[in-house]
């Protein structure tokens, strides 16, 4: 397959294959969850890239993982998908590489949405990030999708439930305990920045919040869920005929 050559769709979206590339993880995923198929409107295949557990990639260095990201892809896209994405937002420092490397269009992390978000809100509002780990998230992965340095950001405290369980490192997923973290980390976002006029998830395990995130903060909330589908339409257009 070339890089002009697309697998065969009918223009539905039903019938469309987005490809995930799934960290190597342990946890049970909510529905909402990018890894939870009950999530998707559409067929969605996931292929697990070994040892790119979440402390290699959010702490470590994901660069290291390109190749085994790189042959997992081409194994979906051998599978018949027409666009990848990735379980994990901070695999937005591997967005030019896998999207210089694959055939399909390549849509990594949840940050790509940034700069569209902001051009569309009121002057004087800005967006704000809601991530897994504020202390890892740094200028290198913002400027790898196009995203502003002073960008407000904010995360999950190192030592909450939301990042024992979706760092892998046990415990059980209360939803109820999982989004009062969630709704407190947003809270404090706009608290700290009243001109953020919308919300950005990093986290693909943040989705099943989406709605308590809006609802506490009433700020508009983007998320990767909603990020992919809107992929998945350009990907194939709805028909009107």
């Amino acid at each position: 397959m070339t890089g002009t050559e697309f697998p065969p769709t009918s223009g539905v979206v039903g019938d469309l294959s987005i490809g995930v590339l799934m960290l190597d993880t342990h946890f049970r995923r909510l529905p909402g969850d990018i890894g939870n198929g009950r999530s998707w409107p559409f067929p969605v295949q996931f292929r697990v890239v070994r040892g790119a557990d979440p402390a290699a990639i959010v702490h470590g260095r994901p660069e290291a993982f390109l190749e085994p990201f790189i042959a997992a892809a081409h194994d979906l896209i051998g599978c018949g998908v027409r666009g990848i994405t990735t379980s994990c937002g901070f695999l937005a420092l591997l967005q030019k590489e896998l999207a210089a490397a694959l055939p399909v269009p390549v849509a990594t992390s949840s940050l790509l949405q940034a700069p569209l978000i902001e051009a569309m809100l009121p002057q004087g509002q800005q967006v704000g990030i809601l991530t897994f780990a504020a202390e890892a998230l740094t200028t290198r992965h913002l400027a790898a999708v196009g995203v502003r340095a002073d960008t407000p950001v904010e995360g999950l405290p190192p030592e909450s439930l939301f990042r024992r369980v979706y760092g892998n490192q046990g415990g059980g997923s209360d939803v109820e305990a999982l989004e009062s973290e969630v709704v407190a980390a947003a809270r404090r976002l706009v608290e700290r920045h009243p001109d953020v006029g919308a919300i950005l998830c990093e986290c693909t395990n943040l989705p099943p919040h989406s709605a308590a995130i809006a609802a506490a903060t009433g700020r508009p909330v983007f998320d990767i869920i909603a990020f992919i589908e809107w992929f998945a339409r350009g990907l194939a257009p709805r028909s009107y005929r």
